[in-house]
Formats: C-alpha cells, sequence, structure tokens
C-alpha cells in the first residue's frame, strides 16, 4: 500500500488536471489558486489516510475536480456569473490621475503601485496613462504617447545620464524624509517645487515625486478620485 497509494494519486492528479484544462499560473483568479491548493490537499489525504478510507478521498477528490470543471463550464456561459467569481479589473490610473478609491477597493497602497511600475521598468506615475489590475493579480500598463519606447540607435539619438532616479517624497500627504536627504534636497526646495504649481499645502498632495531632470510630479489630493 505504500506504494499503490502514492501510484493512484499520481494517476488521479494527472487524469485530472489534464481534464480541468491547461490554464498556467499568471492566468490563474485567486479562486483557481485555492482551488488547486485543496486539489493537492485532497490527493496528499489518499497517501496519508488510513486504507480503510482510501476510497473516500479518492471520490472527494474526484467530485471536487467536477465541480471545479462544472464552475468553469458554467462561468464560460454566463458572463454575468464569471464577474461575480472572477471580479473584474480595476482601473487604478485613468489618464494619468490616480484613482484614490480604486485604491482603497483594491487594498494597494502607493507603495506596492509603485513597486509593481519598477517591475515593469517604469519608474516614473508621470509616464502612465492608464494602469490596469487585472483579475488575475497581474498590471496591465498603456504608457502616455510620448513616452511609448523607441530604439535610440535607430532614431539616432544620443544617450543622457538621468540626474535623478525617480523616488516618492510625498505619499499620503506625509514627506518622506529620507529620499530628500539622499538627493541633497531640503524641505526648502520641496516647498519652492509646490509653491510653482500652486500649492501652499502638504495636506493637498496625495503624492510626489522626483523625475529624472529634477522636477517634481505631483499628483494633488483633490484630484485623485473619481
Amino acid at each position: 500500500m505504500i506504494i499503490i497509494k502514492p501510484t493512484l494519486a499520481f494517476v488521479l492528479l494527472l487524469i485530472l488536471t489534464r481534464i480541468l484544462g491547461k490554464k498556467q499560473m499568471s492566468q490563474m483568479t485567486f479562486f483557481n489558486y485555492v482551488t488547486g491548493i485543496t486539489i493537492g490537499s485532497l490527493a496528499a489525504n489518499i497517501i496519508t489516510f488510513d486504507d480503510e478510507t482510501i476510497w473516500h478521498e479518492v471520490v472527494g477528490l474526484i467530485w471536487w475536480c467536477f465541480l471545479t470543471a462544472l464552475l468553469a463550464y458554467i462561468t464560460l456561459k454566463s458572463s454575468m456569473l464569471r464577474k461575480v467569481i472572477d471580479g473584474k479589473p480595476s482601473i487604478l490610473i485613468k489618464n494619468g490621475v490616480i484613482q484614490k478609491n480604486e485604491l482603497k477597493s483594491t487594498r494597494i497602497n502607493i507603495e506596492e503601485l509603485t513597486m509593481m511600475f519598477r517591475e515593469q521598468s517604469i519608474f516614473s506615475i508621470k509616464d502612465i496613462d492608464y494602469a490596469i489590475l487585472e483579475q488575475n493579480g497581474q498590471l496591465s500598463i498603456l504608457k502616455i504617447q510620448d513616452k511609448i519606447t523607441v530604439d535610440r540607435k535607430d532614431m539616432s539619438i544620443a544617450t543622457t545620464q538621468p540626474k535623478f532616479l525617480p523616488a516618492e517624497v510625498i505619499i499620503d500627504s506625509k514627506i518622506i524624509h529620507k529620499n530628500l536627504t539622499s538627493y541633497g534636497l531640503n524641505l526648502q526646495w520641496l516647498e519652492n517645487q509646490l509653491n510653482q504649481q500652486g500649492i501652499n499645502n502638504i495636506d493637498d498632495v496625495f503624492y510626489a515625486e522626483i523625475q529624472n531632470d529634477g522636477t517634481l510630479y505631483v499628483a494633488p489630493s483633490n484630484k485623485t478620485s473619481n
């Protein structure tokens, strides 16, 4: 039985996963992920449980996979149920404006959002026209038109070293003193930059970051929610 039970679990998993489909991990929603873990747990029970209850676990595994396949078929046919089960994309940045309400509903803070941008080699929110959080947790980004990447060599464009690496200096109306200090800047510089953009109070700023050229990009609080 030490050999038979793992072999049975192995064959069952091979057959059932082939039946359930070939959806990649990157395409899975959170529900798909949890379902996959449960299938693995049920298969493990076949190996570890007593011989008398092994067939109970086999039936449970087959029934769970049947329910998973049935739900997948139903959501394929019903767009309304698909939205309920899988959810829908969330627009986190729209026309270059941070959607504060969407950030709250998706439980994503501004630090996590900028980290997701950096993972796609985007270091400034100012370069983004649209950012959409997909159902599987992946972030889709549309850059503003004049920031779409071109081959500098083909265009014969000279390259220059950026003055700064974009960094946050204000998040949720709170100054990030560490980033200011690391670039040799101070509060007076920050206040001057804000005043040039008609902002006299830090509380009016939801997010601000230093750009490559040393200028300041600002997302005011009164423009970040719809």
